[in-house]
């Protein structure tokens, strides 16, 4: 058994590479299929029982597609049967159960936007990643819960309860790829998607302890089109693998989104060879990137694990913020986008939405088109002199998050960091820094602070080098194994969980 991680009070044992436990991932499941002592249709059933046992206590979905995701398992059950594991050459995720952040489009699957607005709404398409997961024969197993329209880093919204952190169901899981991490971190799924538009898939990665990677801008099609150019999708996984195949499956580009890029199958790499053949790096361990200063046991565990990663040969150089805090050009950026909405009906409709997007709506109603312009201007030399650091180092590390999570429920932390005119996201800038440079960046497992809550480290490489960002994060989970420990919670007695309309 892997050793324990700093600051664990006795969290439950798991193992991934046991076919039948919860946290098995993609490669043991795929053994287990192949020689037949699982199958599909069974760990999907085991799926939907451990859902039905957390659900009640965490929150992680606005709606699931028990029904239809059964037919495709058991549909996966009669492929494997008749052609063995020469399936897994076109279908590398055949009956491999996922989640889908419920601001993506999925076909005949509800998807709200956690709005409610949109609480009714089916779309008759996928988006194009999660077409490209289901021709990978991946199941799709519901929808988790956002934010409205992923507005804040939190899993709150006016539909449902806030979304639990599983390690402590009193505190945030971050957000707001909430549900997508809460549901991860207990075993649910061998993954699932996110959306990151400033921090919103690596900051609940982080509070929740599992792997969140945002790749470089465009590698996976963001459709609806993002025109801001801030928003990633991406996955959060358990295991550095996991994370890299999933993408793998979802990147190359597509006309519904300018900004993607590669040829179709482009392969992102196998980080566990990319690993073997790293050469020595020189990465920038920055302990912070500006208010709020990590706390103490948060600083300690990514200089910790930063340390693993010197100990396997890399140079680690530690350097101060090489940049200006960005969070005003953020703010504009996004108020401005957010502005947009509603542009004849806001009057009537304000009622029905979240009151501190609302806020943030109003606000960028009173930006002008200069003020934008400087915004725009700002991310401009933010991204020249990321440029120019990446020239330097191989990769950034720091700490995904600097403070502990926060009570569940709300959209900040009580104490807000007072950057710009509403501060609503201006506690994360490790995260959105890099939202506004559009590089690839992953939030892996640091460790657990004295209060037994996940903390998460930061690696960043330059623009499309997203394998190596991978590789090295590969080499910290070998390091420093993270999988034997989930989150330490005994879930209440199973309950009914939500359907799809």
């Amino acid at each position: 058994m892997a050793p324990d991680l700093p600051g664990a009070r006795n969290p439950p044992a798991a193992d991934p590479d046991r076919p039948g436990s919860p946290y098995a991932g993609i490669r043991t499941l795929r053994a287990a299929y192949g020689d037949g002592s699982l199958l599909p249709s069974e760990h999907l059933a085991a799926t939907f029982g451990l859902i039905d046992r957390w659900e009640p206590r965490i929150g992680a979905f606005l709606t699931l597609a028990r029904e239809r995701a059964t037919a495709e398992a058991e549909a996966a059950d009669r492929l494997l049967h008749r052609y063995g594991n020469s399936v897994w050459r076109d279908r590398p995720l055949l009956g491999m159960p996922v989640s889908v952040k419920d601001l993506t489009p999925t076909e005949g699957i509800r998807t709200t936007r956690g709005s409610l607005l949109h609480a009714d709404a089916v779309p008759g398409a996928d988006a194009p990643a999660v077409a490209r997961l289901r021709a990978a024969g991946a199941v799709v197993i519901g929808k988790t819960n956002t934010s409205e329209g992923g507005w804040s880093a939190a899993g709150v919204n006016r539909l449902q309860g806030p979304t639990r952190n599983p390690w402590d169901p009193a505190r945030s899981p971050g957000g707001s790829s909430a549900g997508a991490a809460a549901s991860v971190a207990v075993g649910i799924g061998v993954g699932a998607t996110g959306t990151d538009g400033a921090g919103s898939i690596r900051i609940p990665a982080s509070f929740c302890g599992v792997v969140g990677f945002k790749p470089s801008l465009g590698r996976i099609p963001y459709v609806p089109q993002s025109p801001e150019e801030l928003s990633h999708l991406g996955p959060l996984t358990r295991s550095v693998a996991d994370a890299a195949l999933l993408t793998q499956v979802m990147a190359g580009p597509h006309p519904a989104d300018p900004l993607s890029y590669g040829e179709p199958g482009e392969p992102v790499g196998d980080p566990a060879r990319a690993a073997a053949l790293l050469p020595r790096l020189r990465i920038g361990w920055i302990p912070s990137l500006g208010a709020p200063a990590p706390r103490p046991a948060v600083a300690a565990l990514a200089r910790r694990a930063v340390e693993a990663l010197a100990a396997r040969g890399h140079e680690v150089e530690e350097i101060p913020p090489p940049f200006e805090d960005p969070y005003a050009a953020l703010e504009t950026i996004l108020a401005g986008w957010e502005a947009a909405a509603h542009p004849r009906d806001l009057e009537e409709v304000a009622g029905r939405l979240d009151p501190g997007r609302l806020r943030v709506i109003r606000y960028g109603r009173t930006l002008g088109a200069a003020a934008l312009a400087r915004a725009y201007e700002a991310r401009a030399v933010l991204r020249v002199r990321s440029q120019a650091l990446m020239r330097r180092y191989d990769l950034l590390a720091m700490p995904t998050v600097a403070i502990a999570p926060f009570a569940a429920g709300l959209h900040e932390p009580p104490d807000p960091v007072r950057k710009g005119a509403l501060d609503w996201l201006a506690w994360a800038p490790e995260a959105y820094t890099f939202n506004l440079t559009g590089q690839p960046a992953v939030s892996v497992p640091a460790g657990l602070s004295p209060e037994g809550l996940p903390v998460g480290l930061q690696l960043v490489g330059g623009r499309r080098e997203d394998l190596r960002v991978l590789a090295a994060a590969y080499q910290l989970e070998q390091a420093r194994p993270w999988h034997h420990h989930y989150a330490a919670l005994s879930a209440r007695s199973p309950q009914p969980a939500k359907e799809s309309t």
